[in-house]
């Protein structure tokens, strides 16, 4: 067998995945905690070693995506907030950041306090069409530059100033990265280059500088942060199936949703969006988790009417003991089923706001009706049964009374053997076996 090594280091579990690339299917699989609190390669060796075990293999490729020590902390800085800033912050989601602060216009002394106090790994500089409003992202530059601003920094703004602004930041010594505008033209959102460099600033500064391992072996394995990973194996998926495609992955901190829609009219029709329209977008629901953010997740499913009072108290206490124990383990019925309301309300709650635009900033909302397929992912719907990790999914595709137009025949499907990080990584370099291997695992039963 011609193997690969697919492992992805999260903040509480590595898990790796062993592909046959001839043949595009798993040839093993295993997890270990991740060892952040000595070096991460213990628990990443550990994983692999028994994912291995038995294969009677040697010197076999890794790919390695990482969201370890809170991931990739993205601020963007940008034009005006229902433009620019908007489509910097989606271009920031598509990347596999977490945006953590968005600034528009003019920065002033508050505004760099502000920018400090969110502690950003990396800043996403835009503002002004090609050819555009040059001022304001030369004001932001100037401002970042006479700041003594340490942290990287990708410039995705007017191109007509790209050269002048980015040698201006090199010569004040900020580490910084150029790429095509993220809004060449108003309406039309490009978001490959930046997404690219934020990619590459990620791997060059952001894993060695999270001190996750002593030495540099980790970061010469890690390709590209987790959510990013995950988003390109949606990608991967959606373009198999031919058709929409939509995912929640609920985990102990963060719901992720992400989707890939088909391009229509409303992309060059009167009523586009300004900032541009993301076909293949990724959303971050920071309250909503299985322990970490649980009662965020019965607080929004309060204000969404989807609890009643009773219950509501039941599980704000069951969620406070969650919070307070990341480790909490479910070991019997009831604690199951409670994790299982909890993984219902959070996905229920993600999907009504990336369907309705909350999440993403379009004005519109994100039209799922033809989602041909709704992936769960997370550990909480890959440990349990299949009819029960099922439940959850139908729930989510039964939410009539969310505001947003529901999927009109999607198949609910599991990735019980998490093998969209694994498509993601293989993709650019094996994209036949991560076609394979997204398709044999995840088919609907």
């Amino acid at each position: 067998m011609t193997l690969a090594v697919c492992a992805d280091v999260g903040s509480t579990y590595t898990k790796v995945a062993v592909v046959d690339l001839a043949a595009g299917v798993l040839a093993g699989a295993a997890s270990a905690p991740t060892t952040v609190g000595t070096d991460v390669l213990h628990g990443l060796d550990a994983a692999v070693a028994a994912a291995t075990a038995g294969l009677g293999v040697r010197d076999v490729p890794w790919y390695v995506c990482s969201s370890a020590g809170g991931g990739l902390r993205l601020a963007v800085i940008g034009y005006e907030p229902l433009v620019t800033a908007q489509a910097g912050r989606r271009v920031g989601l598509s990347a596999g950041a977490h945006v953590v602060h968005v600034a528009a216009g003019r920065l002033g002394a508050a505004d760099l306090t502000a920018l400090r106090a969110a502690r950003p790994d990396v800043v996403l500089l835009v503002g002004g069409t090609d050819g555009g409003d040059a001022d304001t992202i030369t004001h932001n530059a100037t401002r970042l530059a006479r700041a003594r601003w340490r942290r990287p920094v990708v410039y995705a703004g007017n191109a007509d100033v790209r050269e002048e602004l980015t040698g201006l930041l090199r010569d004040a010594g900020v580490p910084v990265t150029d790429a095509d505008n993220v809004l060449p033209r108003i309406g039309v959102l490009a978001p490959a280059s930046a997404r690219a460099a934020i990619r590459a600033v990620f791997l060059r500064h952001v894993i060695g500088g999270k001190r996750l391992s002593r030495g540099a072996r980790f970061a010469r394995l890690v390709r590209a942060a987790t959510p990013d990973a995950v988003l390109t194996g949606v990608e991967v998926l959606a373009d198999t199936l031919g058709g929409d495609l939509a995912v929640v992955d609920v985990g102990g901190a963060t719901t992720d949703v992400y989707s890939v829609l088909t391009p229509d009219e409303r992309a060059t029709g009167p009523g586009r969006e300004v900032a541009g329209s993301l076909w293949r977008a990724r959303t971050v629901e920071g309250d909503l988790g299985m322990r970490w953010s649980a009662p965020g997740v019965v607080r929004a499913a309060v204000e969404e009417r989807l609890l009643a009072a009773g219950e509501a108290d039941d599980l704000a206490a069951a969620a406070a003991r969650r919070a307070a124990d990341p480790a909490f383990l479910a070991v019997d019925d009831v604690e199951r089923a409670v994790d299982r309301r909890i993984a219902t309300l959070a996905a229920t709650v993600a999907l009504r706001r990336h369907a309705r635009g909350a999440a993403t900033g379009e004005r519109a909302g994100r039209d799922l009706r033809d989602v041909r397929m709704l992936v769960g992912s997370g550990g909480v719907l890959r440990h349990s049964p299949a009819d029960v990790s099922g439940q959850v999914l139908t729930a989510v595709l039964a939410d009539h009374a969310g505001g947003w137009a529901l999927p009109r025949a999607a198949a609910a499907v599991v990735d019980a053997d998490y093998v969209l990080a694994a498509g993601g990584l293989l993709a650019e370099e094996h994209r036949a076996a991560a076609q394979s291997l997204l398709r044999q695992h995840l088919r609907t039963h």
